[in-house]
């Protein structure tokens, strides 16, 4: 079966089935899920180059990371690289944009290289409720608590992100910051974002510190520009603040080009604290204050979870990686 076999089928257009292939914003959900239908049906394999990938990818691993401006994931996939080949396996590495749907690409994959074993890095779980449980292969899903989903072949490394983002929402109380704006993910889809939201009211609410969402959260996506507008939009709406936590580094970066820009220095008149501790953080000017994630215990536990799943089969599991706070220079006491 080919794109245009799909398309006589479903009703559309070539280009319709390729965009929807490919996830494009503009395909609705229901045209999708028709299209969907007829590949599910088919067993369809997009790709011109699937019969030699089946041919050679008799003992690989498939990543596949969400986000292509997540800089945590690149020294995580490159040490999960390093680990996958000194077990004797091959790796295919798959970047989708943020808003992708990481389970649907998955079972693709699995339908045209037929891998051994995923490994998520980040992921939405709306879409693992939805689709996960046609995945057959052993699964980890990194960054992201995957317990809860109960799924017998998704086991899950992750940081506390709610306990992780209270850290930094207390470092800055513990400062005489009282006026804190945060800027993150959307909510609505992005677990990891949630989280961390939940782990800042918390943290405001045992502190007896005042946080009102509508004012002083601004969404962005994961990406500097997108970042960098989002604290404009704070600054506009919340012109009192002394604080601001972003929930990635990559964040935080975009929010001091948009202070400086806007005249402000960080942080003699506005502190920031990014979240993952990434190479950046260390060595950006000014230094960043930000939550640390352990990037080797969540390469090294993945892949150990993964092969011996592969290898021993067994139940899923389910770990917290440690974090850590780094004060840098980008936070003043009032």
């Amino acid at each position: 079966m080919t794109i245009k076999d799909i398309a006589r089928e479903s009703g559309y257009a070539v280009s319709t089935v390729s965009r929807a292939l490919n996830d494009h914003p503009d395909v609705s959900a229901e045209t999708k899920a028709r299209i969907q239908a007829v590949i599910d049906a088919h067993g369809f394999i997009p790709n011109n180059n699937a019969k030699h990938l089946k041919q050679t990818a008799t003992k690989s691993i498939a990543i596949v990371v969400k986000g292509t401006s997540n800089m945590l994931f690149a020294p995580i996939v490159e040490r999960m690289q390093d680990l996958i080949k000194s077990a004797g396996y091959t790796d295919v590495v798959y970047y989708l944009d943020e808003d992708s749907d990481e389970v649907r690409h998955a079972l693709l994959l699995c339908r045209e290289q037929k891998p051994l074993g995923l490994l998520f890095l980040g992921g939405n779980l709306s879409y693992f409720r939805e689709n996960f449980s046609r995945i057959r292969v052993p699964s980890v899903l990194v960054t992201n608590p995957g317990g809860a989903l109960g799924f017998p072949n998704l086991s899950s490394v992750s940081t506390d992100d709610a306990a992780a983002a209270g850290r930094a929402v207390d470092y800055l109380i513990d400062r005489g910051h009282t006026k804190i704006g945060v800027i993150g993910g959307d909510v609505g889809r992005s677990y990891t974002s949630q989280l961390r939201l939940e782990g800042c009211l918390r943290s405001f609410a045992a502190r007896g510190v005042s946080f009102e969402p509508e004012k002083q959260y601004e969404k962005a996506r994961f990406a500097y520009a997108s970042a960098y507008r989002a604290m404009g939009r704070l600054l506009d709406r919340a012109p009192g603040l002394t604080a601001v936590f972003a929930m990635s580094d990559v964040m935080a970066v975009g929010a001091v080009r948009a202070l400086r820009d806007r005249g402000l220095e960080v942080p003699r008149d506005l502190s920031v604290v990014g979240f993952d501790g990434v190479e950046l953080a260390e060595y950006y000017n000014p230094k960043l204050a930000t939550v640390k994630q352990s990037q080797e215990r969540l390469a090294v536990r993945g892949v150990e979870i993964l092969i011996n799943s592969i290898e021993n089969g067994g139940d899923a599991v389910h770990e917290t990686a440690p974090f850590e706070l780094i004060e840098g220079e980008s936070v003043r006491t009032l």
